[in-house]
């Protein structure tokens, strides 16, 4: 009897008011990490009102204006027989419905590139921006 691998946990966490569907966005992030190799880990998944993602962007990055995404790695490996922790992505719904019209799209685009920040993906160089939009893109399937 052959066993399934191991499945990423992702918990989720919905803290603002406009209506989002997190099954697809679960489905999503389970199937980038374990794209991605990752298997036995738990990611934690934030949607935030533009007042909390404009505490942390300030607090974390010295900007005052919310944003639409932040990673926050913990860079946990695990213990033996622990799954890896990855840290949180938290995106702010209302932010990504300003920046595409379609908000599915967009939810997924920015759930992706957080989890890529996770696993050690940048876009400081256009070499690392070409390589991380091109998996963003294989797993959200859409164009940055």
């Amino acid at each position: 009897m052959n066993a399934d691998p191991p499945k990423p946990t992702v918990a989720l966490s919905d803290r603002q008011r406009r209506p989002v569907d997190p099954q697809p966005l679960l489905v999503l992030a389970e199937r980038t990490l374990t794209g991605e190799g990752i298997h036995e880990a738990e990611l934690s998944v934030s949607f935030v009102t533009t007042e909390e993602m404009a505490e942390l962007h300030e607090r974390y990055m010295g900007e005052a204006e919310p944003t639409d995404v932040l990673s926050f790695p913990l860079d946990d490996a695990g213990t033996e027989g622990e799954p890896r922790m990855l840290g949180d992505v938290v995106i702010c719904p209302e932010v990504a419905a300003g920046q595409n019209e379609d908000l599915e799209a967009e939810m997924r685009l920015l759930l992706v590139h957080g989890i890529l920040h996770l696993l050690g993906y940048d876009h400081e160089t256009d070499e690392e921006r070409a390589r991380m939009w091109e998996r963003q893109e294989a797993y959200s399937g859409v164009r940055a």
